[in-house]
């Protein structure tokens, strides 16, 4: 792994001021310590903007996996499936017919009365294997979650996808990224043209544990090769990827989970961005509850749980994030294994006290809003790595403590493996992410990280990468609301999915 720094980078100075303090303020017209805030403004559930998005979740309705279902995921009459009917995001999406762009107003209205800004929206899709739904209907729901997006803005609807996108880059609430959720057998060339075409930007796979001989035992009707070749597929095509871990499955054990894990960072072939950590728990309405009831199955003690977790997170690396801990599956459907979805806080806090002997690596302990510091004088450094047969470069905007403030993801792709004509030649830009509460699109704060220019910082020092190793164009994965960032403050142009530029 090489590494390099740059410290003599632009420094980013601002008031200093507790996270207790930052997470309440709302930027208005009176002032707090010199700084503007309206207290009728003050935000409820702070740290759902805290990584400068609002995450908007819209719920499919019902449709059974084409390969089956999976011994650890419950079916439960009108509820997607793998989900139960008291989970909170079911409840939302029932009460709403599943109707898409009654969910999308749903959810940007709640989030407004909780005092958070709403510009930025990252759209996430779940509830089911959405590419495996008929295209009909896939096209129909991503088109109406955008023009329920535009909807403030336009007071009409879009004539098809593309024109709901192209409104979409100047409206109010801009898509500025989209994650499907979607299985490593459904990755094919095709398929990641398709997610181009609705604004997908990130991608969330289902490997549970990278084990074919588990894959068998747990019915999941995909195999090892398919999370390789889709992990390439998706990398190659600027995707941002994320992983659903299962620790605990049936023909595991913790000493194996470890095993797999650590693979899972060693070895090229995987390598994700991002995680979800999401213990087996025996769950009503599955397969596994019979198992179970018959002692062929035991799942993880609540202290194994919390254990293999926290040995998990320390061997994640700085290049990865931790979405989630747990699911949320309401108590009342847990037939065994830990019921508790607060566990996280209690994982931290004793990670937390490991800092000091054992440098925590993963991204969302390090994130500004998470992590507490008073030097807000940042420099840009990166990491170099092999994954998926291409080159990696991990740019990041740090302090001398190692708190990020800003990220960019830089790849290399494999050019035998390229099969997207508007990438060929080029390096592409798979994330550009600054942290710190979400800000109104246009307004500036010395609290805050957003709109500081550090996002220009680290797509320079991303050019420069590619110009040095000899690419003459730069392409990246833009979410739509995005794009006009791009072409406004950078001079990209945008050619069909990509903001390129000529270097």
């Amino acid at each position: 792994m090489v590494t390099n720094e740059n410290t003599q980078g632009k420094a980013y100075d601002r008031k200093k001021i507790s996270r207790s303090d930052y997470s309440e303020l709302a930027l208005a017209k009176t002032t707090y310590s010199g700084i503007a805030v309206d207290k009728k403004k003050i935000l409820r559930k702070p740290t759902k903007t805290i990584s400068g998005v609002a995450p908007l979740t819209v719920v499919l309705p019902f449709r059974a996996c084409d390969h089956g279902t999976c011994t650890f995921c419950p079916t439960h009459h009108g509820v997607p499936q793998s989900y139960t009917p008291l989970s909170p995001a079911i409840m939302r999406a029932r009460m709403l017919n599943y109707r898409p762009a009654r969910q999308v107003e749903a959810r940007l209205k709640a989030f407004e009365k909780m005092g958070h800004p709403t510009d930025k929206v990252e759209l996430i899709i779940l509830g089911g294997t959405f590419l495996q739904y008929p295209k009909k209907f896939k096209y129909h729901f991503i088109k109406s979650c955008y023009d329920a997006l535009n909807a403030s803005a336009e007071g009409k609807l879009s004539s098809d996808l593309e024109e709901a996108k192209k409104i979409n880059e100047t409206a109010r609430h801009r898509c500025v990224a989209m994650c499907i959720e979607i299985r490593p057998d459904n990755c094919s060339e095709s398929e990641i043209k398709e997610m181009l075409d609705y604004g997908c930007t990130r991608v969330e796979l289902g490997i549970q544990m990278p084990d074919d001989k588990i894959y068998r035992m747990v019915n999941r009707g995909h195999t090892v090769k398919d999370v390789i070749e889709a992990t390439r597929r998706l990398k190659d095509s600027g995707f941002k990827i994320g992983y659903h871990i299962m620790p605990g499955l049936p023909g595991s054990s913790i000493p194996r989970d470890l095993e797999m894990f650590s693979e899972i960072f060693s070895n090229d072939d995987f390598k994700p961005d991002q995680l979800k950590l999401y213990p087996c728990q025996v769950i009503k309405g599955a397969e596994l509850e019979e198992d179970f009831y018959e002692g062929k199955y035991k799942p993880y003690t609540e202290d194994e749980t919390k254990n293999i977790l926290i040995k998990m997170v320390e061997r994640v690396p700085e290049y990865c994030r931790v979405m989630r801990m747990m699911r949320e599956i309401p108590p009342v459907y847990v037939i065994a294994g830990l019921k508790r979805i607060d566990l996280r806080t209690e994982v931290e806090k004793e990670l937390k006290m490991k800092v000091e002997s054992h440098r925590i690596n993963e991204i969302r302990m390090r994130e500004i809003g998470f992590a507490k510091t008073d030097d807000y004088n940042t420099h840009i450094k990166f990491i170099e790595y092999s994954a998926s047969k291409g080159r990696e470069f991990f740019i990041q905007a740090v302090n001398k403590e190692g708190v990020l403030f800003g990220l960019a993801r830089l790849r290399f792709p494999d050019a035998d493996n390229v099969f997207i004509d508007e990438l060929k030649g080029a390096a592409v830009v798979r994330e550009l992410h600054v942290y710190g509460r979400a800000l109104n699109l246009g307004v500036k704060s010395e609290l805050a990280t957003q709109h500081s220019g550090l996002g220009k910082e680290l797509m320079k020092k991303a050019e420069e990468i590619a110009k040095k190793n000899g690419f003459k164009k730069i392409a990246v994965i833009s979410g739509v609301g995005v794009r006009r960032y791009y072409t406004d403050k950078m001079g990209y142009k945008l050619i069909r999915h990509y903001m390129i530029k000529e270097l």
